[in-house]
């Protein structure tokens, strides 16, 4: 599966531009009207990258980055501002909110997507969809995990799982983070189902003597320790 980036505006004629150019660099384009049709699908799933717009009806862009900035779930997602507004006042405000770009329109649609390209690499998403940790590599394009060359056979939520773990090496997430990131705010399931899914990554790891780079944090929840 492609990066997938957010693509908040308003004015049709610009979202499909917007859908045209990114869709044509390789990626997969979730588009929303507003900020709440953005919070939406935020709840379900959380991009590489979103693009918003300034000037929003309702809630507008810089609030919207402002929300995102305070919320454990969005507060690392990388944000491209995109607006007419080019004084330098309003530049400074809209990186106050907490955006890493900004994109004065009308854009230059390959200069657009040199910034994607740039933010995500400075964000450290990884390059030619391939993420490789601790022995683990994940190829985000296939969804296929491999160590050493051979195919672990995981199921899609012990991808999902395993691939925002690996992200985020040594972090420790408690139960309540990985249902968030892992199955989205609009799933209501038990806490207990992490516990299933880590144990059923742990068992197809664990032939190539990887299982317990999975570790279990006391009281807290789960975190990827690349095995030294």
């Amino acid at each position: 599966m492609a990066q997938s980036i957010l693509v908040v505006e308003d004015e049709p004629e610009i979202r499909d531009l917007l859908n045209f150019t990114i869709s044509r660099a390789g990626y997969d384009v979730l588009e929303a009207e507003t900020a709440e049709h953005a919070l939406q699908i935020l709840d379900r799933s959380v991009p590489e990258l979103a693009i918003i717009d300034w000037m929003l009806p309702g809630m507008s862009g810089v609030d919207l980055s402002r929300r995102l900035r305070k919320d454990e779930l969005t507060e690392q997602l990388p944000i491209i501002m995109l607006t007419a507004r080019g004084e330098e006042a309003d530049k400074l405000k809209s990186f106050d909110s907490g955006v890493d770009d900004y994109v004065t329109k009308p854009f230059s649609p390959r200069e657009l997507v040199a910034r994607i390209k740039a933010l995500l690499r400075r964000s450290g998403s990884p390059e030619d969809d391939l993420l490789e940790v601790g022995g683990i590599c994940l190829n985000l394009s296939s969804h296929v995990a491999t160590v050493g060359g051979n195919e672990v056979h995981v199921g899609p939520t012990e991808y999902r799982l395993l691939e925002l773990l690996m992200r985020h090496p040594n972090r420790a997430f408690d139960r309540g983070q990985l249902l968030d990131r892992v199955w989205g705010r609009s799933v209501y399931v038990e806490e207990r189902t992490v516990d299933v899914h880590v144990l059923r990554l742990r068992k197809v790891l664990q032939p190539y003597g990887l299982d317990r780079v999975i570790q279990t944090v006391r009281g807290v929840g789960y975190r990827f320790s690349p095995v030294s």
